[in-house]
């Protein structure tokens, strides 16, 4: 099944300048990284959706929901597209999504590299939390290596549910880091003529 020609890739120009703009894929593919990198080209806030989130320990931030409604009720912002209670919220409010769709192969390369790289140098994440139990995060069903296996394949069908539901939104399909370089590359270098 392919997408509609409504889905731009990483060649088509934009038809708007973004004020809104989420990021979604995989954990590990890149989401925070590419947020960060748009958010400075276009000059726009960028807000880590994980940071809401997680309080410490790991607890559910009690605030989530009324942090992330008042981001969305904020006229520019870049976050990433994910926890299932508050996506339609930022998708209703969004112009742009950027579809990180990269091979499982390469998202898992990433997340395990990440998730022993964070391990073994004890790196505060969000909130005080760290990585604290490596077979674990391979192993059980809530750790993120795993996670990241079981969830590849929903993010597409996610993104087909949006396309079909929201036809205003403009929807960006990067499939290799390479192309993320190149589009990126290409706002970056729209906003400095514009």
């Amino acid at each position: 099944m392919r997408f509609s020609s409504g889905v731009l890739t990483h060649l088509d120009p934009l038809p708007l300048e973004p004020q809104r703009v989420l990021i979604t894929g995989t954990s590990g593919s890149g989401k925070s990284t590419l947020g960060r990198a748009l958010a400075r080209a276009l000059h726009l806030p960028y807000t880590e959706m994980d940071a809401l989130f997680h309080g410490p320990g790991w607890t559910p931030r009690p605030e989530f929901l009324a942090d992330v409604t008042a981001l969305v009720q904020q006229p520019a912002w870049v976050t990433e597209w994910q926890y299932h209670q508050v996506r339609p919220l930022l998708a209703a409010n969004a112009q742009v999504l950027v579809w990180l769709d990269y091979p499982r192969s390469l998202v898992m390369w990433r997340v395990v590299k990440r998730t022993v790289k964070r391990w073994a140098t004890s790196e505060e994440l969000w909130n005080g939390n760290r990585e604290q139990n490596l077979w674990r995060s391979f192993t059980k069903r809530e750790g993120i290596v795993r996670w990241a296996w079981d969830t590849h394949p929903k993010t597409e069908k996610r993104v087909r549910a949006l396309e079909a539901s929201s036809p205003d939104l403009t929807i960006v399909r990067l499939r290799s880091p390479r192309q993320a370089r190149v589009w990126l590359d290409g706002i970056a270098a729209g906003h400095e003529l514009s």
